[in-house]
């Protein structure tokens, strides 16, 4: 195996500090070197508590730093775009938190950046490289669900602090782009294919102005859909059943896979109510958080391929698009 791929952090947030940084240094092809923060004591604090030997009081000064390959950037959703396209201009390689930015004709920005600078982008979807996903994929494209016909996915959490930046309707905040974003993401992942047209209620805090829940109805081709709910006010849950003429799949804890156990998909053939002809499939404990980091650290080695780069970004945001224009027309909308 070559050297470790040399990364530099954009910001001390929360998802990366308590969730993926800790994940990543345990990655094989990762080597954390930088840190930074408009705080340099924030900076210092965080790099520290992670065993990061490099601090910055800017951005600005990670990026300029020769020794950084690339860049995981874990910034409010408003920074997406001009801080990744300011990391790509420096030389570096961005993996960059979901949503990759606040539309679909932003993100096409970064394609152009990308081919513009030769540096890789993708979208920070972890769940696509838990085994548990895949597992999930391999059972339905053997068959053994019959034809899938549909996916409900159910994503929550409670969480109604107006600081919050997920509660900011100015700089991205609300349910769909947060975590609705997996429910699109997941079922384009599974059916293999991309939603003809989309329908979506919402319910926004009178407040805050972020969508509060959002439920939405995907058409892909072959009259196969999916149905999601996803709230930033209801009790915390998540699921996702996959539903075929066969049989049904459950991801029981389908986005935050723990880190400290197995998880489980069950497939039953509805022999009966009662879970007669269910099997639970057992997926070794794992992190999600390194998987995602040593995969994108070997693309941009060139010792394997990027699964899911900008192009893939590009097209989630265009069903988020149309779910949002569906929200305010009040009908199906083409994607």
């Amino acid at each position: 195996m070559s050297s470790k791929v040399r990364w530099g952090v954009l910001s001390t947030a929360q998802i990366g500090t308590k969730q993926v940084l800790p994940a990543m240094r345990k990655g094989e092809r990762i080597e954390l070197l930088g840190l930074a923060s408009r705080d340099e004591a924030k900076a210092r604090e965080a790099a520290d508590a992670l065993g990061i030997p490099r601090a910055y009081s800017s951005y600005e000064a990670l990026l300029a730093d020769p020794d950084i390959e690339a860049v995981y950037n874990p910034l409010p959703n408003h920074l997406h775009v001009p801080l990744t396209i300011q990391a790509l201009e420096a030389g570096k390689h961005v993996l960059c938190e979901k949503p990759i930015a606040l539309s679909a004709g932003e993100a096409e920005t970064l394609v152009e950046a990308s081919k513009r600078t030769g540096r890789l982008v993708a979208e920070a979807f972890m769940v696509r490289h838990h085994p548990q996903w895949r597992r999930a994929r391999d059972v339905v494209r053997e068959g053994r669900l019959g034809e899938v016909k549909a996916i409900h996915t159910l994503f929550s959490y409670y969480n109604a602090d107006p600081g919050n930046i997920r509660n900011q309707a100015d700089i991205g905040g609300g349910g769909l782009y947060d975590i609705g974003c997996y429910a699109i993401s997941t079922a384009r992942f599974l059916f293999g294919a991309e939603p003809a047209r989309v329908v979506a209620a919402f319910d926004f805090d009178p407040a805050m102005g972020t969508d509060r829940m959002a439920s939405g109805l995907a058409e892909f081709p072959g009259h196969r859909h999916l149905a999601f709910t996803c709230s930033t006010q209801l009790v915390p849950a998540q699921r996702v059943e996959v539903l075929g003429t066969k049989g049904r799949l459950t991801v029981e804890i389908p986005f935050n896979a723990p880190n400290d156990r197995p998880t489980r998909i069950t497939v039953d053939d509805g022999r009966d109510h009662f879970g007669s002809g269910r099997e639970v499939i057992e997926i070794p404990t794992v992190d999600q958080y390194t998987l995602q980091g040593d995969a994108f650290s070997a693309a941009v080695r060139g010792e394997a391929p990027l699964e899911w780069g900008i192009e893939d970004a590009v097209l989630n945001m265009r069903v988020i698009d149309a779910f949002f224009r569906s929200g305010r027309n009040g009908g199906w909308e083409a994607v």
